[in-house]
């Protein structure tokens, strides 16, 4: 081995080293920072006009894109515009009308059986509540918490497969094994004004920017306070 090249190697990493160390709450306040500089405006990109709606489209778009929920849901809502139209149909005809999606048959059931435990249950009023949400047929915890934030603008952080992955590639939610443990750490350290919209920036830099087989990071820019870019690039994490 060249022992000029050996030196020059050492002498690299160890002025990597020498590079500060980004403290949690460093990154937290940075990537918060730019985002609410750079993207101001940031949304569900789900079509819909109201609560039972949102719900709908949410069940429709898991293990799917919000690309194909919307192609899918017009139809669907102009069929059955409300939980009473919905919860008076057979589960044969919904799959009709999402036999596009993923998981139809499963979807189809949990949509039925929403719209019945909505209108029988709940007097055809949406729940507000997040833990009566998760009564709902086909809606978890973090649907649940897409529709109290969504909707009613309630400080929660819903962590779906793109928040997780991303929130953990950027280092915000260090040991997170799970979403709700990540969700833990994010509730934590963003503040309740922020939590709702964090939300949509996380997801949507995981679909259209960190990706998770290519992610953009030279053109990315929260790599400042990104722990996978410090660590890909050598730097200090």
């Amino acid at each position: 081995m060249n022992p000029c090249r050996e030196e020059s190697k050492k002498m690299l990493l160890s002025s990597l080293k020498l590079k500060k160390r980004v403290k949690i709450s460093d990154r937290y306040r940075g990537v918060l920072e730019w985002f609410a500089a750079n993207v101001p405006v940031a949304e569900t990109e789900l079509i819909y006009t109201d609560p039972f709606q949102l719900i709908v489209a949410v069940i429709l778009s898991a293990q799917c894109t919000d690309k194909r929920v919307n192609m899918i849901t017009p139809a669907l809502f102009e069929r059955f515009p409300d939980a009473r139209s919905m919860a008076g149909a057979s589960q044969e005809e919904i799959l009709g009308l999402i036999r596009s999606c993923s998981y139809p048959n499963s979807k189809a059931r949990h949509l039925r059986g929403m719209a019945d435990m909505i209108v029988n249950r709940f007097g055809g009023d949406i729940p507000m509540d997040r833990d009566e949400l998760t009564l709902l047929p086909g809606v978890g915890r973090k649907t649940a918490n897409v529709i109290t934030s969504v909707v009613w603008k309630n400080p929660v952080i819903a962590v779906d497969t793109h928040v997780f992955r991303v929130a953990g590639r950027i280092g915000l939610t260090p040991g997170a094994k799970n979403p709700l443990q990540a969700e833990m750490r994010l509730t934590k350290e963003i503040p309740e004004n922020q939590r709702a919209q964090a939300h949509h920036w996380l997801l949507l830099h995981g679909r259209y920017t960190c990706t998770a087989r290519k992610p953009a990071c030279n053109s990315c820019g929260i790599a400042p306070w990104c722990a996978y870019y410090q660590k890909e690039t050598g730097m200090k994490a």
